[in-house]
C-alpha cells in the first residue's frame, strides 16, 4: 500500500506541472471506493491549484469548482503524461487538462476520488477529520507522542498504525521507526515512558525523511507520476528480513503478526 512517503514522493513529482492547468475534460471508469459525488462536466474550465498532502490524501483543488481528494488505496498510482494512451483495464480516473493527462491506475479498486467544495467541506471534511499530526509538523515531538499513548493497552507498533496519533508511520515505517528507538514491537503503547517517546518521535521523522529522500519504497509496483520507482527498501533495517541477522548486532531478525501484518523486530536491539 503506497504510504505517506509513496504519496508525497507522487505529489511532488506532477505538482508543479499541473499548477495553473485548465481541466478539459474528466473520464470515470470502473467504480472506485466511493463515488465521486459531481457531474463531471461541472469541473471543465476550471483551474487547478497547489496540489497538498494530508496523510496519504492527495487534494487538487479547483478554483471556482472545489476540489478533488484523492487516495490510492491499496494498490493506486498516479501517472502525469504528455499524452493520452487509451486507458487500460486498471485506468479508472482520467482527469485530462491542456498540460497533461493525470490518470489513476488501481488494479484493487479501493483507490477513490472523492470531490467536495473545499477541504472544510463534507465528505473530505470528515474523511480528514480523524487524522493526527503530519510528522513532520513541530507539534509532533516526544512529549505529544507519550501524552497521546497514555493509557493504551494495544502494541506500540499498532498504536503507530493507527493513524490518529501521527500519520505517514505505515508498516514498513513503523517498523523501521521502532528499531532506530531500540523499542519492541509488542510493547503495551501505554508503557512508553516520556524518554523512550521523544526518541520514538524523532526516529519516526527520520526514518520517514530517508524515506522521502528514497523516493518512497516499491515494493511490488510503486511508482511516481513519471513512473520512477523508489528504492528505500534496499536501506530498510529490519523489515523483509525475517531470519537475517541484524545490521546492528548480528542476531536474527525475527518476524510476527499483529494485527494481520507482518511485524520484522531485532529481539536484541529492541527492548520492551
Amino acid at each position: 500500500m503506497p504510504e505517506l512517503p509513496e504519496v508525497e514522493v507522487t505529489r511532488r513529482s506532477f505538482a508543479a506541472a499541473i499548477h495553473g492547468a485548465r481541466v478539459t475534460g474528466l473520464r470515470l471508469g470502473k467504480p472506485l471506493r466511493w463515488p465521486m459525488g459531481v457531474d463531471p462536466e461541472t469541473l471543465l474550465g476550471a483551474r487547478v491549484g497547489a496540489v497538498q498532502r494530508r496523510g496519504k490524501y492527495l487534494w487538487l483543488p479547483l478554483a471556482e469548482a472545489g476540489g478533488l481528494l484523492m487516495h490510492l488505496g491499496m494498490s493506486g498510482s498516479l501517472a502525469f503524461l504528455d499524452t493520452t494512451p487509451a486507458p487500460g483495464a486498471h485506468d479508472h480516473f482520467d482527469l485530462h487538462t491542456d498540460r497533461g493527462l493525470l490518470r489513476l491506475t488501481d488494479p484493487r479498486r479501493f483507490g477513490a476520488v472523492v470531490w467536495a467544495a473545499a477541504l472544510d467541506a463534507e465528505p473530505v471534511a470528515t474523511l480528514l477529520g480523524g487524522l493526527g499530526l503530519e510528522p513532520f509538523d513541530e507539534r509532533f515531538d516526544g512529549a505529544h507522542l507519550h501524552a497521546a499513548l497514555s493509557g493504551r493497552r494495544v502494541s506500540i507498533k499498532q498504536a503507530l498504525l493507527a493513524g490518529d496519533i501521527v500519520v505517514g508511520a505505515g508498516n514498513i515505517y513503523a517498523c523501521e521507526a521502532l528499531f532506530m528507538a531500540g523499542v519492541d514491537p509488542r510493547l503495551p503503547a501505554g508503557k512508553l515512558s516520556r524518554p523512550r517517546a521523544d526518541k520514538l518521535a524523532l526516529a519516526v521523522r527520520t526514518v520517514l525523511g530517508q524515506a522521502l529522500e528514497a523516493g518512497g519504497t516499491t515494493l511490488r509496483d510503486f511508482r511516481d507520476a513519471h513512473g520512477v520507482a523508489g528504492s528505500f527498501q534496499m536501506q530498510a533495517q529490519v523489515y523483509g528480513r525475517e531470519g537475517e541477522p541484524c545490521r546492528r548486532c548480528g542476531t536474527a531478525i525475527r518476524r510476527i503478526v499483529q494485527g494481520q501484518r507482518s511485524t520484522f523486530f531485532c529481539p536484541s536491539c529492541q527492548k520492551r
